[in-house]
This record gives C-alpha cells, structure tokens and sequence, in this order.
C-alpha cells in the first residue's frame, strides 16, 4: 500500500496550461510585467519598487508627492514614466489608478482587519490569493521544474534569513533527486560549492533571497552565473540586483506586518517546484519514495499513526 506521500505524487500532477475562465494576473504581476523594460537606473528602479510595495496608496498621489515618498525629484518620475512606455506621468498614473482599484475590489476591508496578529493573516493571505492568480498559467513553474529535476547535481541556496526556505527545499528534493547540494553559507565556501557543482554536471542552481536581502547572496549567485549554471530565484521582488542576475524569478509576497517576516506564499512556491520536479520523471520519483519507504520502514524512522 503506497504511502500518503506516494500516493499525493501519483495524484497531485500540475496540468499545464490555462484552465477555467480567464484570471487576471495579480497586482504585483501586472506591476513586474508594466516596469519589464530595458535595465531601470538605480533611482527609477527606486520609484518601480515604491509602486510595487504601496500600489493602493501610491497610484492616487500627485507627481510631486509620490517624488516626496520616494526621494527622487519630479523630472526623475516624468523620465521614469517614459522608460516604461508611457507618455508622462498622468497616463502612468491612469494605469496605476486601474491596478489599484481592482487590488481594493478584491482585498479585505481594513475596518475589517482586526488586531494585529489577524491583519498579518490578511496580509499573508493576500498574498496567497496574489500567488494563486500568478499559477493560472503554470507553464513557467513545469518548465523550471523540468530544468531543476534533470540538472545533477542540483545546488539549492539560502543564505542568512533564507536559509530555512533553502533547507525545507533541499530535504524534500532529495526524496525525488539523487544529487541535491545545499548551500546555506556565503563566501568562499559558497564558490566553492557552486564552482564544484558545476564541475559535477549540474546546470542550475535555486536561490532563495528573503529580506533583508544579503550581499553575498547576489555576490554567491554571479559566481554561478560565471560558472556556467543557470539561476532560478525566488524572492519577494522582482526588481532588485538578485533578481537582475537571475535567469528565472518567481516573486512571491512576504509577511512583513510583524516583527519577523512570515513565508506562506514563499513556502507555497516551494511546493509547486517540487511538485512540478515529481511531474518532470515520475519513474524516478517513484522508484525513489518506494526506496525510501523501505529505508524508513526498517529503521522505524517514524512514529506509528
């Protein structure tokens, strides 16, 4: 009899393509893909970021407030507008306008939020809902799935706040992949690893970069793009020098209402991989959680249900 987790792989398959009515990309999709234009300078890029993070309040502010906000002048927004295609401000702000206005349709009531320990549920569950919208077309997650599964060996990195993404990843993984290399820390030992990988067979890397977002995890993963291995991120963000480096990002939203963020969609992000790396050679996987049952059957690795 197959265990609950062979049986979830055997009947939990990701079907690509699209699927029942059209959904519209969440807000922050629809933000990432109106600034994917050629490099942002660093105060543009400044200005994409603030719209990201406050869309609801920010596509209603005047051109000299949300210059304020942000810390750059009036000319720098006009000159941002135009690099993303808009004829100035007004017309960028008439687009903000409509993004925002359908966040505000579809969030909760802030007189409704609670105290603060539910307005962080809210959040996260935003969020959530935000993730769920991006995985109407879930053809990007089967493709790197599919990338992640055939590369041996595969290095997974976390660094400092995001190294506990990067070992939940890499314990999972290696139920379904022979050769999972975890790198959760930085500097030489991180080239190291990442130079040895490569030298191994292996093709890409998985990268993780929660804030506040470290040096030496945009530092570990140039020295992977120079070695010759591809870069698939998940961050908050999409905009930033870690995502600029990356060959693919998945940004997903953090819980930042508390003291310490919280990781729901992240953590979610990081099931849809492994699921899609389960579809990508489901003989192996197979044949891997079958070896591994017989492993923890006979040394009783866990508790009788």
């Amino acid at each position: 009899m197959p265990s609950p987790q062979q049986a979830r792989a055997q009947a939990s398959a990701i079907t690509s393509g699209k699927t029942g009515p059209e959904a519209e990309a969440s807000p922050t999709s629809q933000l990432r893909e109106l600034f994917d234009r050629p490099r942002l300078s660093p105060g543009q890029r400044r200005i994409a970021q603030y719209l990201i993070e406050h869309i609801t309040e920010a596509a209603f502010l005047s051109i000299t407030d949300l210059a304020d906000r942000v810390g750059v002048s009036q000319p720098s927004v006009t000159r941002f507008a135009a690099a993303i295609g808009f004829s100035g401000y007004p017309a960028l702000r008439e687009k903000l306008q409509s993004i925002a206005l359908g966040t505000l349709a579809g969030g909760p009531a802030e007189e409704n939020r609670g105290n603060e320990l539910q307005a962080a549920v809210d959040a996260e569950i935003e969020n959530l809902e935000n993730l769920r919208r991006d995985f109407a077309d879930p053809d990007r997650v089967i493709g790197v799935g599919r990338e992640l599964s055939a590369s041996t060996p595969l290095t997974v990195l976390g660094l400092r706040i995001s190294v506990s993404l990067a070992e939940y990843f890499a314990y999972a993984a290696r139920r379904i992949h022979p050769d999972v290399r975890l790198v959760t820390r930085g500097g030489s030992v991180a080239y190291d690893a990442l130079l040895q990988s490569r030298e191994a067979g292996g093709t890409w890397v998985l990268a993780f970069s929660m804030p506040r977002h470290a040096q030496e995890t945009l530092t570990a993963v140039r020295v992977a793009r120079h070695a010759g291995l591809k870069v698939a991120l998940i961050t908050d963000l999409a905009l930033g020098p870690v995502a600029d480096e990356a060959d693919v990002t998945f940004a997903t939203g953090t819980g930042s209402r508390l003291v310490f963020d919280s990781y729901a969609a992240p953590g979610v992000m990081c099931a849809a991989l492994l699921q899609a790396m389960t579809d990508a050679d489901p003989e192996r996987t197979q044949a891997r959680l079958d070896e591994y049952e017989q492993v923890a059957d006979q040394h009783q690795f866990f508790l009788r249900d």
